[in-house]
């Protein structure tokens, strides 16, 4: 195995590959699906999320809680010099991922069946069988990433899920287009359609829909694989950068059993936090499903009063309106996990360097860590949170007007909305959950967890069953959720590491700019479709493009400005950033920071 010198990077640093790597993805994804929901419409998008929610949970036993384990391990092992260990969590932790990829594979299709009838949706079934085999190469490649991130060189799990989500959009826009070529050509000559006898076309996209979504689930599979490829020529070629002088002059490393006994014990409290979440995130699937559709069997008329117009332009099948709408709720749903899939980003960089931290009981850096993460989080998500939620008509009306999902953008666009004022929320849970367990609180999120679980449940029966709420009580069940957890998290966190935290600099300051950022945002869109000239070419308007775009242009140059006069960058942020000390110099000497 060939060895390069070994990369450290702080944890901005580490925290921007991560991000620059997600924001990659995400675009990808929006690449992926957006033409999927156009191809497939809102009750494919349905289908394919049903399936997904079940993957979520699953995948999160196999592979979450190991790869922050790792992390931790390799980060306290690498400050303490302890090499050999190093190497040696690699191997045990090998063995381990083997098991539960195996474990988790068989798992998520037994319960293929018992989840798609507790959610009303057998359609989801195709579509789970589909994305099963993930599980496995997900923890194949997860023993890779879990490995560098430890080692503080966040590259290499940046690239891997770069190619993985490439993989994932090629091979899954290619099979759903197939299917439903395939699915229409037999209807045109009179044959059944996946095995169904159909009469009209809205009966055959009826049954084309489930195999659709089947087909783009291939695409997750087949990214996983290249992802999974990738990771194991880098280790091949590259290694991980320990010397032959550093494994020397290591001491004697600890035993297989002891170390697999650690992982384990780290994993456990992990697992169970993001198990939670998952758990949390499919019952919240099934009561969602469960309850739109006992809702509306209840309140047919009214729903379709309601949305009425929608579900004529997009020919929607009475027993398909609970998935139209669940669809609908979706296509909201792929905004408002941007931002917090950014922000994330912050916290996996923070285990390596709090755990480091927390070891050597250096307190400086655990107030600079935390103190970075929390501001960071909030300057990202603040703003691009009331951005989204001012301009979310718009901006699905840029990305869907054209396709099978365009009548649910009307539905789609107040849930949206409600998330991106909220967003901040969501994007703070996870990198205090990953704060919390790089200083061995991982208990603490479990807790807070299954609070924010048991109210979203409640909230998602008493809100949904309101004709009147429908959909939208998701919305505040979530809002609720995250509220609790939040708060809960912070409170530990502030007690544990004895950080006093300046709540000026990290909250009302972002929160003062991004309220100016929103509100340019509003002004400048509203100003712009009133002078500019109608320009459409066909369903798409270009003007509507245009202005979107302009607005969030200058709504980003306002907040920058207003942070900078305001004081709100801190110098400890900008000199972890790739030549910070440079940048600091530079806006110190035009009095932007001390």
């Amino acid at each position: 195995m060939a060895q390069k010198k070994r990369k450290s990077q702080s944890l901005l640093n580490g925290a921007i590959v991560l991000a620059a790597a997600t924001i990659i993805v995400k675009v990808i994804g929006i690449l992926y699906k957006i033409p999927l929901s156009n191809m497939v419409g809102a009750v494919g998008r349905g289908c394919f999320d049903s399936a997904y929610n079940l993957y979520i949970p699953i995948y999160t036993v196999s592979m979450a809680g190991l790869p922050v384990a790792i992390s931790k391990m390799v980060s306290q092992q690498v400050a303490l010099g302890r090499f050999r260990d190093v190497r040696r969590i690699f191997k045990v932790a090998a063995r381990l991922f083997l098991l539960t990829g195996t474990v988790g594979t068989v798992l998520i299709l037994a319960l293929a069946y018992p989840y798609a009838a507790l959610a009303k949706n057998m359609e989801a079934i195709p579509a789970i069988i589909a994305i099963t085999p993930s599980i496995f190469f997900c923890c194949i490649m997860s023993i890779y990433r879990g490995y560098y991130n430890g080692l503080r060189n966040m590259t290499p799990t940046a690239m891997s899920e770069v190619w993985e989500a490439a993989g994932k959009v090629v091979v899954g826009l290619v099979c759903a287009k197939l299917s439903i070529e395939i699915g229409l050509a037999r209807f045109a000559a009179g044959q059944t359609v996946y095995g169904q006898t159909v009469s009209t076309e809205a009966e055959a996209m009826s049954a084309i829909y489930p195999y659709a979504a089947a087909a783009a689930a291939i695409g997750v599979t087949a990214g996983t694989i290249i992802g999974m490829i990738y990771m194991m020529i880098l280790h091949k070629v590259q290694g991980d950068g320990i010397t032959r002088t550093e494994l020397v002059n290591s001491p004697p490393p600890l035993k297989g059993t002891a170390i697999a006994k650690t992982l384990i014990a780290i994993a456990v409290p992990v697992v169970a936090s993001s198990l939670v979440f998952s758990v949390t995130n499919l019952i919240d699937s099934i009561t969602v499903q469960n309850r739109l559709d006992t809702m509306i069997l209840s309140n047919l008329d009214y729903i379709k009063s309601v949305y009425g117009d929608q579900l004529l332009a997009s020919q929607i099948l009475d027993e398909d309106i609970s998935k139209y709408l669940y669809g609908a709720y979706t296509m909201s749903l792929d905004f408002k996990n941007l931002i917090p899939s950014i922000t994330m980003t912050l916290g996996v960089s923070a285990i390596p360097a709090l755990s480091a931290a927390w070891a050597v009981k250096d307190k400086k850096v655990l107030k600079v860590s935390v103190e970075s993460v929390l501001r960071v989080t909030l300057m990202f998500s603040l703003p691009a949170g009331i951005g989204m939620g001012v301009l979310a008509e718009p901006i699905l009306d840029m990305m869907y007007a054209t396709g099978k999902s365009a009548p649910a953008v009307a539905t789609a666009a107040p849930i949206m909305a409600a998330y991106g004022y909220t967003i901040f929320l969501i994007s703070l849970s996870q990198p205090m959950t990953n704060m919390l367990q790089a200083i061995g609180k991982a208990g603490v999120p479990l807790k807070s967890l299954t609070l924010g679980a048991v109210a979203k449940v409640i909230a998602n029966y008493i809100f949904i069953g309101i004709p009147q709420i429908n959909i939208n009580g998701a919305v505040i069940g979530t809002v609720i959720c995250y509220s609790i957890i939040v708060i809960y998290n912070y409170i530990a966190l502030v007690r544990t590491t004895k950080v006093r935290v300046n709540v000026l600099s990290v909250f009302f300051k972002p929160l003062f700019a991004s309220v100016l950022c929103g509100v340019s945002a509003f002004t400048t869109y509203g100003l712009l479709m009133n002078v500019l000239p109608e320009i459409s070419r066909g369903a798409l308007s270009l003007t509507n493009i245009i202005a979107t775009c302009i607005a969030i242009v200058l709504a980003v140059f306002v907040y920058g400005i207003a942070m900078l006069l305001i004081g709100g960058v801190a110098k400890d942020d900008i000199n972890m950033l790739p030549k910070g000390e440079k940048i600091a110099k530079l806006l110190a000497k035009y009095g932007f920071i001390e």
